[in-house]
């Protein structure tokens, strides 16, 4: 079981937002100083506990691996992982370890970050693309999904490991039979790394969102 879904939350109203958050979440929402970043937290918490409730699972206790991977403690099976960026909140939920990441598909990206952090062949990959700032950032949410995935984050170098883009999406020498999947969301990239071939994703309306609980 895998599910995908996103969310534009430019339109989020913080007020009700900001009664339906759990006060460890109020708390995390109120360091924020701007708008924007509150409707990113609020956003993020809200788009997983819909699913979440969706699979029934309700009262989740959330706890931290040792390099920042959230998880549910009180319930078997049952995995998430949320990316964010610009207006636009990810959240992925399964029945095994997953990992997510969504980017602003920025044309003006300096190309020198995957000249410098990337894999060599990766990087040559970008330059030689009709629209390298379009590639580079296919690889790099692909990347980032994959370093989520195995909860080490940025503990992973970035020119440690080599993602393939062909007919298929894949890691060199994986011995995990690890499934990649892309997706362009408006002007975002984003990417899932589990265990599934995932080939769809859902849109929620921030309506939906605030609206969930009544």
């Amino acid at each position: 079981m895998i599910k995908i879904a996103y969310c534009d939350v430019s339109n989020l109203n913080l007020h009700e937002a900001y009664e339906l958050l759990p006060p460890n979440r109020k708390h995390k929402f109120d360091s924020f100083r701007f708008d924007k970043d509150k409707k990113l937290s609020a956003g993020a918490y809200l788009l997983l506990d819909k699913l979440l409730k969706e699979k029934n699972v309700t009262d989740p206790i959330f706890k931290v691996q040792e390099y920042g991977k959230a998880y549910i403690s009180n319930f078997e099976d049952v995995y998430f992982n949320l990316s964010h960026s610009g207006r636009i909140v990810s959240c992925a939920i399964s029945d095994r370890e997953v990992g997510i990441d969504v980017e602003y598909n920025d044309p003006e990206i300096d190309l020198d970050i995957a000249k410098n952090y990337f894999y060599n062949s990766e990087y040559k990959s970008i330059m030689n693309s009709k629209t390298p700032s379009d590639e580079f950032f296919n690889y790099w949410v692909l990347k980032e999904s994959y370093m989520k995935y195995t909860g080490l984050g940025f503990q992973l170098d970035l020119d440690s490991f080599e993602i393939i883009i062909g007919d298929e999406i894949r890691l060199k020498d994986d011995e995990n039979n690890l499934k990649f999947s892309l997706f362009d969301v408006d002007n975002y990239k984003l990417a899932v790394c589990s265990k599934y071939n995932v080939n769809q994703y859902f849109e929620y309306s921030p309506e939906e969102l605030v609206n969930q609980k009544r």
